[in-house]
C-alpha cells in the first residue's frame, strides 16, 4: 500500500457497479456515481483514503470482491477493499467465503454485514466463523445498524443494542457500528462506550432528499455532537459518507461544523481511522 497524498480517511464508501439507487442519490448530490468521480472529492476534501465497502447486490460473492479489488487496484491503492457475506445462505456460502477473503488480492481491510437489508442481526449464530476469521486477520468488522435506505429492510434486525452481545463475546475483534445507529443514536454511543472493541462512524446521517436540509443539518449535527459527548472518547468516532447518499463536501461539513477542539475533529476525519486500519502516515 502506498502513502496516499490526503490526511484524512473516509471510512465508508459506495463506488459500486451493483448500486440500485446510487445514481439517484448521485444526481441529487450533484456529483459523478463513478470512483474517478468520487476520487476527484476525495481530493478536494484532502482525502487520501476511502474504504470501499462490499456491495451486497452483486451476483455472486466473487462479483462483489472483483468490484471492490479492481476499484482498489486502478485508484493505485487509495481504495480500500472489503468482503461480505449473507448468513443466511448458509455454512457452505459462509465457508466459501472466508476462503475467498483469504487469498484476495488486494488484501481485504475488513468484513461489511448488513443486517436489515437481509433477514438477520448480528447475534445470528451462523455468523461465528465470519468473527473468527476477522479475529485471526487482525480486521474489523463494519455492521449496517438504524435505517435502511430499501422500504423493504427490517428494522428488527438493526438496533444497536444487539451488537453489544457480540462485542462481549468477541473482544478480539472490533467492530465499526455504522450510521451512528440512526435514529437510534443515543443506543449505539452507549454501546460505543460500554465496549472498548466497538467504534462508530459518521456515514449516512444526511438526507438529500429532505425538504428542510439545512435545518436537518443542524439538527443532526447537534445529535452527533451530544453522541460524542455520551461516547467520552473522540478516538471512537470515524467520519465516513456512506458516498454516494451524502457528497464528501456534506458529509465532511458535519463534522468540520461541529464545536470542538481542532485536533479532535482531525482525529475523526482520519486520524482514527489510520490508526484503526494501521494505514500509513
Amino acid at each position: 500500500m502506498t502513502e496516499a497524498v490526503g490526511h484524512r480517511v473516509d471510512i465508508h464508501v459506495h463506488p459500486t457497479r451493483y448500486s440500485r439507487h446510487g445514481p439517484t442519490f448521485a444526481e441529487k448530490n450533484r456529483i459523478e456515481f463513478s470512483p474517478q468521480g468520487l476520487l476527484r472529492e476525495m481530493d478536494s476534501a484532502d482525502i487520501g483514503y476511502g474504504v470501499f465497502l462490499c456491495p451486497r447486490l452483486a451476483p455472486s460473492l466473487e462479483a462483489g470482491l472483483a468490484d471492490v479489488s479492481e476499484v482498489a487496484r486502478s485508484s493505485h491503492g487509495r481504495f480500500l477493499p472489503t468482503g461480505t457475506v449473507d448468513p443466511t445462505q448458509g455454512e457452505a456460502q459462509i465457508d466459501h467465503a472466508t476462503q475467498l477473503w483469504s487469498r484476495n488480492d488486494p488484501p481485504l481491510v475488513g468484513i461489511k454485514l448488513y443486517p436489515g437489508y437481509l433477514p438477520f442481526d448480528v447475534t445470528d449464530v451462523r455468523l461465528e466463523p465470519v468473527y473468527a476469521w476477522a479475529e485471526r486477520a487482525r480486521v474489523p468488522v463494519w455492521v449496517h445498524q438504524g435505517d435502511t435506505s430499501d422500504p423493504d429492510g427490517l428494522l428488527r434486525y438493526v438496533r444497536p443494542i444487539l451488537l453489544d452481545e457480540v462485542a462481549v463475546r468477541w473482544r478480539g475483534v472490533r467492530f465499526v457500528l455504522c450510521h451512528l445507529g440512526n435514529p437510534w443514536i443515543e443506543e449505539a454511543a452507549e454501546v460505543v462506550y460500554k465496549n472498548e472493541n466497538v467504534y462508530t462512524d459518521t456515514s449516512g446521517l444526511l438526507n438529500p432528499f429532505a425538504e428542510r436540509y439545512e435545518a436537518q443539518v443542524q439538527r443532526m449535527r447537534t445529535r452527533l455532537r451530544h453522541a460524542v459527548l455520551a461516547v467520552g472518547d473522540v478516538r471512537k468516532i470515524l467520519y465516513g459518507s456512506d458516498w454516494p447518499i451524502s457528497s464528501i463536501a456534506d458529509a465532511v461539513g458535519l463534522v468540520e461544523g461541529l464545536d470542538f477542539p481542532r485536533e479532535d475533529k482531525d482525529r475523526i476525519l482520519g486520524g482514527n481511522a489510520r490508526e484503526l486500519l494501521r494505514l500509513p502516515g
